[in-house]
């Protein structure tokens, strides 16, 4: 978060053409590069259309702003620039974005992804995913960063990151659902970039986490030339497909008495942490291994199988918890070709402190209850807006099993939100490099859904390709982007680990990761590497080894 010391308008005139005499336009016709923005010849500017390689009318820079403030704990002064870019369709919503240009320019760019269903501009001033507190961020780091909405605004009375209103407008859905606000943000943002400093960044990053992490592999996958590395983190990379996972949890926890509330939820969690925390050699409540955890949760069952208390699991509520564990999988085809979601872990719940983000404290209904978690929210915005477009639609109506007159519609939109193929070739063959990074605890997006699509790419691109420009990395104990008080709260220093690999040629190395609330390290392990303790002090990763 950035506190203002000093804001100061850029006042002046409205131009009715795009700059000809500040020493912005003289300085790039010059060919000449600065580290100090020059601001005021950016106020108004337009954008033209030709400089995005996606359709666009346009757009143009609405205000400049010179803003002075604590950035990861020191003073940056940076020009922050407010801009809008023009639909095609003018009934769909411009994309807005800003740039924050810094003084002292390190002469590199990031991107930053959004998340859930965007609607916003990110925080500018923010870390990447799982980035470390004793680093400073991009923007200290004096890195120009730069985001968008997504190409739609959230209504201000929604839950953040839950409006999917925007679904009924095709532009709007392929700005987000197929990432194309995504490179036109990048394309107009690069624009402002080399107006402001007279040149290009020599490099080009883009990170985010669960829709940024899809927004991640998006850019990756369908512009591999448009940034020279990545890091995604809790990707929700088929979307769609977890999407009807999660429309299918929401029939079966919408069951009279099958929902498990907070009590049971701590039951369940207390349940497999004593089955399973000890089996990497120290009892921590982290979970190293979540493939060797062989946990039943019949162990709880309730005597008779009906509902006794929060001391026990009815059959009912087992098989609820052994549905959201288990693949889901669909009988008909769709255009995308996937067929399956691969359920969560048992341990992506939660103990008493953090309830169940994907799954929330309360069963769901038609309206969903707030408190249903995140991802029922989630389904229920997309068949409102996104499947049957009818905002008075009930989301439990529609069965993700047996869609019916839905099928070719969900098929149609499979095509938009599971465009990510796995293919990495073009990006690999280009220098890009990847940091995939996931909690194995993460409640929201399933661990084992990334775990496939590094598997398909490294199927298709063999083992030895595949090290050659991407790291996979499961982090033991860690949440969907340390939400709440997770077991072990992720920070590793990507961001340089990713500069060194991309700039220099040195591939990450040995990384540990530090748990930012219990001051203790762990070795960062190369999926399907996981740390098994060995002996010394179990708060330090020396005492760790990476086997499988």
């Amino acid at each position: 978060m950035v506190l203002l010391a000093g804001v100061v308008r850029l006042l002046g005139a409205e131009p009715t053409t795009a700059p000809t005499s500040t020493d912005v336009r003289a300085s790039v016709e010059a060919g000449y590069a600065t580290t100090v923005p020059q601001c005021a010849g950016l106020d108004r500017m337009p954008i033209p259309a030709s400089v995005m390689s996606l359709p666009t009318t346009g757009g143009r820079v609405e205000a400049v702003s010179v803003m002075t403030g604590r950035v990861s704990g020191e003073t940056v002064k940076y020009c922050q620039v407010d801009a809008d870019i023009f639909p095609v369709d003018p009934s769909a919503p411009p994309i807005k974005m800003r740039v924050d240009l810094p003084y002292d320019w390190n002469r590199k760019a990031m991107m930053f992804g959004g998340g859930g269903y965007n609607g916003t501009i990110p925080d500018l001033a923010q870390n990447v995913p799982f980035g470390p507190t004793d680093q400073p961020v991009p923007l200290a780091r004096r890195y120009a960063t730069f985001a968008g909405d997504s190409g739609h605004q959230q209504n201000p009375v929604a839950p953040p990151s839950l409006d999917g209103s925007f679904g009924v407008n095709d532009e709007a859905l392929d700005n987000f659902a197929a990432g194309d606000a995504l490179k036109k943000t990048r394309d107009a943002s690069l624009f402002l970039i080399r107006h402001a400093y007279g040149t290009r960044p020599a490099e080009v990053y883009f990170s985010g986490g669960s829709t940024g992490g899809r927004e991640a592999l998006v850019v990756a996958q369908r512009w591999p030339t448009a940034f020279d590395g990545v890091i995604s983190a809790f990707p929700a990379w088929n979307n769609l497909s977890e999407g009807l996972d999660l429309g299918y949890l929401a029939q079966v926890l919408s069951r009279p008495v099958a929902f498990p509330g907070p009590a049971k939820q701590t039951l369940l969690y207390d349940g497999v942490i004593a089955a399973c925390d000890a089996l990497d050699g120290v009892e921590d409540h982290v979970i190293s291994n979540p493939d060797g955890c062989h946990f039943d949760p019949h162990v709880l069952r309730c005597q008779g199988g009906a509902d006794t208390g929060p001391t026990c699991l009815s059959d009912l509520q087992i098989r609820a918890v052994v549905a959201m564990s288990s693949p889901f999988r669909w009988p008909y085809r769709i255009a995308s070709g996937e067929t399956a979601y691969p359920g969560f872990p048992f341990l992506s719940g939660a103990d008493m402190r953090t309830p169940f983000l994907g799954f929330g404290t309360t069963a769901p209904a038609d309206p969903m209850p707030v408190t249903s978690g995140y991802g029922l929210q989630y389904w229920e915005q997309w068949v409102k807006y996104f499947l049957t477009r009818d905002p008075h639609h009930n989301s439990l109506d529609v069965d993700p099993r047996h869609p019916g007159k839905w099928l070719d519609r969900i098929s149609h939109l499979s095509t938009i939100q599971d465009r990510n193929d796995a293919d990495l070739r073009p990006f690999a063959n280009a220098g890009g490099k990847l940091i995939l990074l996931h909690g194995a605890a993460d409640e929201l997006v399933s661990s084992r859904s990334t775990s496939d699509y590094y598997g398909r790419v490294r199927d298709l691109l063999g083992s030895r390709a595949t090290r050659g420009f991407m790291r996979y990395y499961v982090v033991p104990g860690a949440n969907h982007a340390n939400f709440g008080t997770p077991a072990f709260a992720a920070g590793w220093d990507s961001l340089s680990a990713l500069e060194r690999w991309a700039e220099n040629g040195h591939a990450p190395t040995n990384p540990i990761v530090a748990d930012v609330l219990h001051n203790r390290t762990r070795p960062l392990c190369e999926y399907p590497d996981w740390p098994e303790y060995r002996s010394g002090d179990p708060d330090s990763a020396s005492s760790f080894a990476c086997v499988r």
